[in-house]
């Protein structure tokens, strides 16, 4: 066979390949795409000395209107108190009510904030120039637990960028929530496996009755 044939043939395999649905992009192969098994969930045991818990957009406004995350806030309370028991760090991001939020327009007011633990942060990274990174840093935190408002937005954000400035997290699954099932499922295979390495080797997916808290 000349160069020139093999050449040709090779271009119009080449060809062929990039004319192909199979392989052109995400859009086109949407409905190929198979769902992964669901992430192994852990149990974690937490300092508490050393741990804060995350109470990120858990407001009136936006929880109201997503009934899963009305469902979650039974174990978002349970976490709240959990950490309210053992003396933890909480931190609140408030957002909504044109930026005028208040602990008042927390979704519950039996996890409502106490004075210095909130802040007002509108976007899915809750460090950035808020009090969260220096309330952590005074109180030594080494671990953060995360429930958001939404999955897929404060707690995957905040999560990741948690980890990138060296804590580790823990997610309850059973205590973030999305506007649907698939957008939590996303959300959790983000954290889990879907994200770069330095990012999930770091995150431990949990739900709020496997976390035990040592005794001091």
């Amino acid at each position: 066979m000349t160069l020139s044939r093999f050449a040709a043939i090779g271009g119009a395999v080449i060809a062929a390949l990039l004319g192909t649905p199979s392989v052109a992009d995400v859009i086109s192969d949407w409905s190929t795409a198979v769902a992964p098994p669901p992430p192994e969930l852990r149990e974690v045991t937490v300092e508490p000395a050393t741990t804060a818990l995350l109470l990120l957009d858990i407001m009136k406004t936006g929880c109201t209107a997503r009934p899963r995350c009305v469902a979650a806030m039974p174990n978002i309370k349970r976490m709240h108190d959990e950490a309210r028991a053992h003396d933890m760090v909480v931190w609140y991001s408030l957002v909504g009510m044109d930026g005028k939020a208040t602990p008042n327009d927390v979704m519950d007011a039996a996890i409502k904030p106490r004075d210095g633990e909130w802040y007002r942060q509108p976007g899915p990274d809750k460090f950035l120039g808020s009090t969260l990174e220096p309330t952590l840093k005074q109180a030594g935190i080494k671990t953060v637990i995360v429930c958001g408002n939404s999955f897929q937005g404060a707690t995957v954000g905040t999560s990741q960028e948690a980890v990138q400035r060296g804590y580790k997290v823990v997610v309850p699954v059973d205590c973030s929530a999305g506007e649907t099932v698939y957008h939590e499922q996303y959300a959790a295979f983000q954290l889990a496996k879907g994200g770069p390495v330095g990012i999930t080797s770091n995150v431990t997916l949990t739900r709020s009755t496997m976390i035990r808290f040592l005794s001091p």
